[in-house]
């Protein structure tokens, strides 16, 4: 998910009741929501190097405990500085029977390592995946249910933060007594309504995999499928079904199966036949950009589109009697129409649909030119 909503959930988890056990727990379950995301600090080293570490280390069952404790230490550090601060003051805590609990550093690991899984657990929930088994088990796990940003969460967190702020007004307008830990009850309201969601588009997911395996979409047996979110509307999703030749999209509407268009697909437009293997694919396919988008891109397309020059790379200059080509990556996961910059205009190729694309310049069908993505070149 985007850092918004791995932001407010470790708020929430925080104010859950966890805050009353511990001092620092809001602050530690906030940060450790989100610590997982600092390995996109490797787009420093490139935009392939990105994709081969996002959602690497950090985002597995062995790293979130780490993630945790290096949260936890970083809280001992500000809280050794305020204890250093307050003594350099000379004074001593004032103990009054409303103050906020002690440090204690047992319920404030276990608060922080609560928040990184939460991490992992948003993280699987929409169609970009994780490896949370990494490194004893590569493969990418992805549920496919919610859109990498979704409002109704948005809508649960607002409520949850702004509606204990509106009560506070309300009593400092009446004179009653400050609550310490006001909040908890929309903070549970709002994890709740989040794991209400998953399981509501969870349900509509499986209604829409039935409906695709129960109207003939394509022209030939397919062979796998995939139901892909939308944003907001837990009632549409975008199919891709995979035949022997050729993939196609569908859009899918589970608000009533029943209905004639409740399943949409051009047979001319949605269709696209599978690329020719040439030698310039399979030498792509083994640089650098070609492993890591392989092992990532559960329905990559790979496709040899002659000698056309791609965003952010200047076209290679070869010599004479060498030619040169242009082998795309990009993956149907992410090729919705509103992403689209002109999608069904004849002769475009998926990659050109698509976002997560990436580009591989070949010479003389086996030569590594230079590799790009996202309009950035990999050095």
């Amino acid at each position: 998910m985007e850092p918004l909503t791995h932001f407010l959930t470790g708020g929430c988890i925080g104010r859950a009741g966890l805050n009353r056990k511990t001092a620092y727990a809001t602050l530690a379950a906030v940060l450790a929501a989100e610590a997982a995301d600092l390995d996109m600090l490797w787009s420093f080293a490139g935009p392939v190097e990105e994709l081969k570490h996002h959602r690497g280390i950090t985002h597995t069952l062995i790293g979130a405990p780490l993630v945790a404790a290096v949260v936890v230490g970083a809280v001992w550090l500000l809280h050794r500085w305020r204890e250093a601060r307050r003594r350099r003051r000379g004074g001593n805590p004032v103990q009054k029977s409303n103050a906020p609990p002690a440090v204690h550093w047992g319920w404030l690991y276990l608060t922080a390592l609560i928040a990184a899984l939460s991490h992992l657990l948003l993280d699987w929930t929409n169609n970009y995946g994780l490896r949370p088994f990494f490194p004893f088990n590569p493969r990418w796990y992805a549920g496919s249910i919610v859109f990498i940003g979704e409002p109704v969460l948005w809508a649960l967190f607002a409520v949850a933060f702004i509606m204990p702020w509106l009560l506070g007004l309300a009593d400092s307008e009446i004179g009653a007594r400050r609550q310490l830990f006001r909040g908890r009850g929309w903070a549970i309201f709002a994890l709740a309504g989040m794991v209400a969601l998953w399981g509501w588009r969870w349900v509509e997911h499986a209604e829409g995999v039935a409906m695709i395996d129960h109207t003939q979409v394509a022209s030939e047996p397919v062979l796998r499928v995939a139901l892909e979110p939308y944003t907001f509307n837990p009632y549409r999703w975008h199919a891709i079904l995979e035949t022997k030749d050729f993939y196609q999209t569908a859009e899918v509407n589970t608000w009533n199966p029943d209905a004639l268009d409740s399943i949409r697909s051009d047979s001319q437009r949605d269709v696209l036949y599978k690329p020719a293997d040439t030698p310039a694919v399979e030498a792509a396919k083994q640089t650098l950009l070609g492993r890591v988008y392989l092992d990532w891109g559960t329905w990559a397309v790979v496709s040899d589109t002659g000698p056309e020059p791609v965003p952010g790379m200047a076209a290679p200059e070869p010599g004479p009697n060498r030619h040169w080509t242009t082998v795309e990556f990009s993956d149907l996961r992410f090729n919705y129409s509103f992403l689209a910059r002109s999608a069904g205009h004849a002769g475009q190729s998926a990659a050109a649909r698509s976002p997560l694309s990436g580009w591989v310049y070949i010479i003389d069908g086996w030569d590594d030119a230079g590799e790009a993505m996202g309009g950035r070149e990999q050095h």
